[in-house]
C-alpha cells in the first residue's frame, strides 16, 4: 500500500538506518561508532522505535496476506510429502539396480575370462600351426636345395613362403625351430648369391633362359625390383669407371712399364704426342665397345622382363618394374651414359689442356665413333632415338687469329666442313662458327674504312683513303667468292648451315655497298651538276647549211662522257667486283637519263637548229652512260625513254599527244613542259611562273609539274593565233583525270 512505501521510503532515507542496509554492516563498528559519539541514549531511542515501526509492518503484513500465507504452509506441507514418496522410489531403484547387477557383472567377468582364454588358445594354434609348416618347409628346402639350379626356383618359392609366416610373429625362443631358422638364413643367402651369379652368366652370354630363372628366383624372393635397379646400377658404374679410364691423362703419358717421378707434370713429351694420341684413340674405340655391350646387356635384361610372366599369378615382371616408375630400363640407362660422357669429357678436359685439344683437333673422329656406335645400338631398341646426340655438343670459339688469317687467305678452305660433314649438327656447328668469323672480319674492314670528305671527291687523282676503302671492297669481294664457292661446293649441306652463311654474306654485301656509297653519291651530283649546265647552251640557232652539225655534240655532253670515263677509270676500274659495281653504277645512269630528259623537256628556246643538236646529244647520252653499265640496254626504263624521246623532238603536236609511249613511259609533265616550249614567249612555262630556275636543286626540279598552270590562259593565247595547238591543253586535262 501507499503507506507501506512511505514508511519504507523514510526508513531507507533515515541516516540512521542505512548502515543497516549495507553488504558489510559489523554490529562491533556500529556499536563502537555510537560509543565513540557518546549518542548511546538517542541511538537506542531511535533502534527501538524503528523495531516498533518493523513489528508494526510485519504485524500489518501478516494481516493483509493472511490467506496466502495459510496456502504457502498447506503446500509446504504437501510438498513434504511428496519428498517422502519419491525417496522410497529412489530405494526401491537402488535396490534394484543391486540385483541387475548382481546378474551382469558375474556372466561379463566370465565373457571376459573366456574370450581371453580363446585369444590365447587361437595364437597359440597360429602359432603351432606355423611351426608345422616352418618344420615342414624347412625339411622341403633341405631336399630342394640339394636339387641345385634345377630346383632353385622352388627354393626360392619356399624361401618366400617362410618369409610369410615369419611376419609379424616373435619366434625367437622356439627351441623346436631355433636349428631351422638358422638353416632358413642361410639357405636364403645362398639362393641368392647362386641367384646372382647365374643372372650374371645369363648376362654375359644373353642366354635369356638362365636370365630368365634367376628373374623367377628374385620374383618368388620378393625383391625382384631392388635386383634388377642394383643391376643397372652396377652397369651404369662400370660404364663410368670405363670413360674414367679410357681419358685419364696419367695413363694415357706414362708407359705402363715405368712410374712417374713425385711432382713430374702429367703432360706428353714432345716426342711421344703421337703415341699419346693413339692411346687415347684406342681407349675410346675400347670405351664405345664397353658401352655397346652395357647397352646390349640391358637391353637383353629388358626383353626377359617384357617376356617372362610369373606362372602362378600369371604377372608380367615388367609390370613389377613399371610400379617403380621405369618404364624403359634402357632409356634410362642410355640417358645416365650420355649424362656421363659428357660430364667426364667436361672434366677431362678441363683438368688438361692436351687431351682438350687432342679431341678438338680430332673431334670429327670422336663424333664418327659415336656416331658408329649410335648405329650399333639402333638394333637394340628405338627408345633411345630422343637422346641420339646427348652429351658430344661442340662450342667452338672464334679467335682474332681465325680473323686475321681471312684478311691474307684468297682460296676457300674446305677441309673443316669436308671432315665435319660426318654429322649435320657438328656441319651446323662449323658453319656457325664461320659465319661469326665472316662478321668478325666486316667489323674489322668497317673499322678500316674512310668516312671523311677525301673518300668521296672525285676531282683529283685516288686519295689514300679511297685506296684504302677500294682494297676493303676488294677483300670483301673475295670473301664473298669464297663462301659462295663453299656453299655450292658442298651438295649435302644442311640447311640451317647454309642459311648461316648465307646471313654472314647478306652483312658482307651491306659492308660493301656502304664502303662505295659516298663516292657513288658524289659521283651521283657531278653528273646532275654537268647537265643542269645545259640551259647554259644556245639551242636556238638556225640549222646550218648542208643539214650537218660542225659539232657531233654539246659541251656540256662532251664534258658529262669526260667525266664518266674518268671517273670509271681511275676510281671504279681498281674495284674487282665487276657484278657489284654494275649494279651500283646503273642506277647512276638510270638517275642521268631521267634528269636528262626532264632538262632537255625544259629548253627554251629551241629552234630546228637546236633540235638538231639536242637529237645528237640524245644519240651522245647513249654513249656517255654506257661505262657505267654493262649493255645500255639493261638500264630498262630509262634507256627505253632516252630512245623513246628522240623522235618526239621533230613531231608536230598532234603526233606527240597520239605517242603510245605517253603516260606509260614518258611523263605527262615532261612532254607538257617540252610543249611549252614551242608556245610564244608571252607564255612562259610552269618552272617560270612559280619562280623556279634552272639551276635549282634536283629535289625541286622533280616539283616542275605544269599541272597547276591555269588552262585560261593557254585558250586566251590560242585564240589569238599565237599558240594554235590545242594539245597542251588535251594533255592537260588528261593528265589531270589521270593523276
Amino acid at each position: 500500500t501507499s503507506a507501506c512505501r512511505c514508511w519504507w521510503v523514510c526508513l531507507t532515507f533515515d541516516l540512521c538506518y542505512t548502515d543497516f542496509l549495507k553488504e558489510d554492516f559489523d554490529v562491533k563498528t556500529y556499536t563502537a561508532q555510537a560509543i565513540h559519539h557518546a549518542v548511546i541514549a538517542e541511538q537506542l531511542a531511535k533502534l527501538a522505535e524503528g523495531i516498533s515501526q518493523l513489528d508494526k509492518e510485519l504485524h500489518c503484513q501478516v494481516v493483509a496476506r493472511h490467506e496466502d500465507l495459510l496456502a504457502q504452509a498447506t503446500g509446504i506441507e504437501s510438498l513434504e510429502g511428496n519428498i517422502s514418496l519419491s525417496a522410497s522410489h529412489f530405494k526401491i531403484t537402488i535396490i534394484s539396480c543391486i540385483k541387475i547387477r548382481t546378474k551382469i557383472v558375474d556372466p561379463y567377468n566370465k565373457i571376459v575370462a573366456r574370450t581371453a582364454q580363446l585369444a590365447r588358445l587361437q595364437v597359440a594354434c597360429d602359432l603351432l600351426r606355423r611351426i608345422i609348416r616352418i618344420l615342414y618347409l624347412s625339411k622341403r628346402l633341405q631336399g630342394q636345395l640339394q636339387g641345385g639350379s634345377r630346383e632353385i626356383t622352388k627354393a626360392a618359392q619356399s624361401l618366400n613362403e617362410l618369409d610369410y609366416l615369419s611376419q609379424g610373429v616373435d619366434l625367437s625362443g622356439i627351441d623346436v625351430i631355433e636349428n631351422d631358422l638358422l638353416f632358413i638364413s642361410r639357405a636364403r643367402l645362398e639362393v641368392e648369391n647362386q641367384a646372382k651369379r647365374l643372372l650374371e652368366q645369363g648376362m654375359e652370354i644373353q642366354n635369356p633362359s638362365q636370365v630368365g630363372t634367376a628373374l623367377q628366383v628374385f620374383y618368388n624372393l620378393g625383391n625382384l625390383r631392388e635386383t634388377i635397379r642394383s643391376v643397372v646400377d652396377g652397369y651404369r658404374t662400370s660404364v663410368q669407371e670405363n670413360v674414367v679410364n679410357a681419358l685419364d691423362i696419367k695413363v694415357l703419358t706414362q708407359p705402363a712399364n715405368t712410374r712417374g717421378a713425385p711432382g713430374r707434370a702429367v703432360m706428353p713429351t714432345p716426342g711421344n704426342t703421337a703415341a699419346f694420341r693413339a692411346a687415347l684413340w684406342t681407349n675410346l674405340e675400347k670405351l664405345m665397345d664397353q658401352i655397346c655391350a652395357a647397352c646390349g646387356q640391358v637391353q637383353h635384361l629388358q626383353k626377359v622382363l617384357t617376356k617372362k610372366r610369373d606362372p602362378v599369378s600369371h604377372v608380367c615382371f615388367i609390370d613389377e618394374i613399371i610400379k617403380d616408375g621405369q618404364p624403359d630400363i634402357l632409356h634410362a640407362f642410355w640417358s645416365s651414359v650420355t649424362q656421363t660422357l659428357s660430364e667426364e669429357l667436361q672434366k677431362a678436359t678441363a683438368a688438361s689442356t692436351f687431351l682438350k685439344q687432342a679431341l678438338e683437333g680430332e673431334y670429327p673422329k670422336l663424333l664418327r665413333l659415336y656416331n658408329e656406335l649410335w648405329k650399333r645400338l639402333q638394333q637394340y631398341s628405338a627408345s633411345i632415338q630422343g637422346v641420339s646426340g646427348a652429351g658430344l655438343d661442340v662450342e667452338m670459339p672464334v679467335s682474332e687469329h681465325d680473323t686475321e688469317d681471312l684478311f691474307t687467305r684468297t682460296k676457300p678452305d674446305y677441309d673443316e666442313l669436308n671432315v665435319a660433314s660426318v654429322d649435320s649438327g657438328l656441319t651446323i656447328a662449323v658453319a656457325k662458327n664461320a659465319a661469326k668469323t665472316v662478321q668478325l672480319f666486316c667489323v674489322k674492314s668497317e673499322q678500316l674504312l674512310c668516312t671523311q670528305g677525301d673518300a668521296s671527291q672525285v676531282i683529283g687523282p685516288l686519295t689514300e683513303g679511297q685506296r684504302r676503302n677500294i682494297a676493303v671492297v676488294n677483300s670483301l669481294f673475295r670473301l664473298q667468292q669464297s663462301v659462295a664457292k663453299v656453299i655450292s661446293g658442298l651438295g649435302t649441306f644442311p640447311p640451317a648451315a647454309e642459311q648461316s652463311l648465307t646471313a654472314s654474306l647478306e652483312s658482307v654485301q651491306a659492308l660493301m655497298s656502304s664502303a662505295v656509297q659516298p663516292l657513288l653519291n658524289s659521283v651521283t651530283d657531278s653528273v646532275e651538276a654537268i647537265l643542269i649546265t645545259m640551259h647554259q647552251e644556245d639551242f636556238s640557232g638556225s640549222l646550218p647549211a648542208g643539214g650537218r652539225l660542225d659539232v657531233p655534240c654539246s659541251l656540256y655532253m662532251r664534258e658529262l662522257q669526260g667525266f664518266i670515263a674518268r671517273v670509271m677509270n681511275d676510281y671504279f676500274r681498281p674495284l674487282q667486283c665487276l657484278d657489284f659495281l654494275y649494279d651500283s653504277t646503273e642506277n647512276i645512269a638510270q638517275r642521268a637519263i631521267t634528269l636528262f630528259i626532264r632538262h632537255a623537256s625544259l629548253l627554251r628556246p629551241l629552234s630546228e637548229g637546236g633540235k638538231m643538236r639536242l637529237a645528237a646529244d640524245f644519240a651522245q647520252m647513249e654513249l656517255a652512260v654506257a661505262p657505267l653499265c654493262r649493255r645500255v640496254s639493261d638500264l630498262g626504263k630509262a634507256y627505253r625513254l632516252l630512245r623513246s624521246f628522240r623522235p618526239l623532238l621533230f613531231q608536230t603536236s598532234e603526233h606527240i599527244a597520239s605517242s603510245q609511249a605517253l603516260g606509260d613511259l614518258i611523263p605527262y609533265s615532261t612532254i607538257l613542259h617540252f610543249l611549252f616550249t614551242r608556245a610564244p614567249a608571252e607564255l612562259k612555262s610552269p618552272h617560270q611562273v612559280h619562280t623556279h630556275t634552272h639551276t635549282h636543286s634536283r629535289t625541286n626540279a622533280e616539283r616542275w609539274k605544269p599541272l597547276g598552270y591555269k588552262s585560261s590562259r593557254i585558250e586566251v593565247l590560242g585564240s589569238a593565233g599565237q599558240f594554235t595547238s590545242s594539245c597542251p591543253l588535251q594533255l592537260l586535262q588528261k593528265a589531270t583525270s589521270v593523276s
